[in-house]
């Protein structure tokens, strides 16, 4: 299951126009990315993969069209626990991997699927796993056994069917459940992982998407001056761009210069400062 019901809040304005799950990291829609994870563990269609959504529910709805099942929230969305308790009926006594849209991962000796699919390796089927990485401070709040969650967590079906269809998170719900009954497993992941929530962990996994160079798609015009960027399809750029996000369709004038932003269509321009803590990269050997 792939959460894409979420409102964005830290990513605020650019939100305001789509919803997270869609923003693009590198040229593609996060949740694509989400899914070919998924594809790439053999996991693919409305019967193998479910997407919720809720807020702006309707371009998430067209954007995965038959490609997984839909379970659209009414309201307000149900959080991370009460999406997958929405889900019971479909998910039917199996064990359910649940990711988060807006998790970038990237593991350069892996493939996408392949890269966790450790998380899977042998598993019995009644403890949580949890995909983590060291944490700086290992007894920080937040941690499990020392790790920072990394958007994925595997749930055996006698957790699961237990869970309302109300709003709930599955840190109180689940893992913090688990952990005090020694059922929680942490499976280390070793590439890297940015919480692409804010504007400046959202900047910085394009930026690592780019290869530390410049992505620029095929459609996009570029007339200007432009050092590590990302560029969307459809995108004119006139100005001097450094280290900034264009989406797709957007303009730059040829009198503008851009650092450390994000630009979405014509007028709307989004400071990222430095990425947060959620950022981890390869832990050193």
């Amino acid at each position: 299951m792939v959460l894409a019901a979420g409102e964005g809040t830290r990513l605020r304005p650019l939100t305001e126009r789509v919803p997270k799950a869609l923003c693009p990291v590198g040229n593609v829609p996060l949740l694509d990315r989400a899914l070919g994870r998924l594809a790439g563990l053999g996991l693919a269609g409305p019967e193998h993969v479910a997407v919720n959504a809720c807020y702006l529910g309707d371009q998430v709805v067209a954007h995965v069209g038959g490609r997984a099942h839909l379970s659209v929230e009414s309201g307000d969305p149900l959080g991370t626990a009460g999406g997958v308790g929405n889900l019971r009926d479909w998910i039917a006594g199996r064990g359910v991997l649940v990711g988060n849209a807006d998790a970038y991962l990237a593991d350069p000796d892996a493939p996408p699927g392949p890269d966790v699919a450790a998380l899977l390796d042998g598993w019995d089927g009644r403890s949580v796993r949890l995909l983590g990485q060291p944490a700086d401070d290992p007894a920080a709040p937040g941690t499990f056994s020392g790790h920072r969650f990394v958007g994925f967590s595997l749930l055996p079906w006698r957790l699961v069917r237990e869970l309302p269809a109300t709003f709930g998170d599955l840190v109180r719900a689940v893992w913090r459940p688990a952990e005090a009954a020694g059922a929680l497993e942490v499976v280390a992941y070793r590439g890297t992982f940015y919480d692409t929530g804010t504007p400046a962990d959202y900047l910085a996994a394009n930026l690592h998407a780019a290869g530390g160079g410049s992505l620029v798609a095929p459609s996009a015009t570029v007339t200007g001056r432009v050092h590590r960027v990302v560029i969307g399809p459809g995108a004119t750029v006139g100005g001097e761009v450094s280290r900034t996000v264009v989406w797709p369709g957007a303009t730059v004038g040829p009198q503008e210069r851009l650092t450390d932003a994000i630009r979405a269509g014509d007028d709307l321009t989004v400071p990222a400062g430095s990425p947060s803590r959620g950022r981890a990269d390869r832990p050193s050997p």
